[in-house]
């Protein structure tokens, strides 16, 4: 009895010390975090790594010059080495909003967020880091309750060069971190 009460303890321990070493984990993602990003008064529910690529098209500015403008990204979406889900640009209309995107859990759970702040990223090829305001969520997984997204962490994801032909596609690879907050 005694034996099996101090396996149930050292169980209770290590199921513990995994949540403490989670929460940690995502807590160190945030380290440095730009104050044009941060979310006061929420806290961190999820930190997920992506991997994938920003699709640029090759469209006339204001001016009338063809440029490379962000299109949308596609990534999985990564807890440690096993795909949890995707994250992508909405669609309005049958057109991709860039402005509006997506985040999509296996657990059915969803949320679609705009940008509302940017920092720059860690060097001029990186992405930027990006704070989203949530505008809808469906599902009750791990998702459901998140309120606000950051987009921290980059590595890469910013094309170079000139485009010449309009309607062109390019594809850049990047990495980043999300972290899905929750109201307290």
């Amino acid at each position: 009895m005694i034996l099996d009460r101090e396996v149930m303890t050292v169980a209770n321990l290590l199921s513990r010390s995994a949540v403490v070493a989670s929460v940690l984990s995502g807590v160190s993602a945030l380290a440095g975090t730009p104050d044009e990003i941060r979310v006061p008064g929420e806290i961190p529910g999820t930190v997920l790594h992506a991997e994938g690529a920003q699709i640029y098209e090759c469209r006339p500015d204001t001016a009338h010059q063809l440029v490379w403008q962000a299109r949308e990204p596609t990534a999985t979406l990564m807890d440690g080495d096993k795909s949890v889900g995707r994250h992508y640009a909405a669609l309005h209309w049958e057109a991709v909003d860039a402005g509006t995107l997506m985040w999509e859990h296996k657990d059915g759970s969803s949320v679609k967020a705009k940008i509302v702040a940017k920092a720059a990223g860690r060097n001029a090829d990186d992405l930027p880091w990006l704070k989203f305001g949530v505008i809808t969520q469906s599902g009750d997984g791990l998702f459901y309750g998140v309120s606000h997204v950051q987009r921290i962490n980059t590595l890469g994801g910013v094309i170079r060069g000139a485009c010449q032909q309009a309607g062109a596609f390019r594809s850049v690879p990047y990495s980043a971190d999300y972290v899905f907050w929750r109201v307290e």
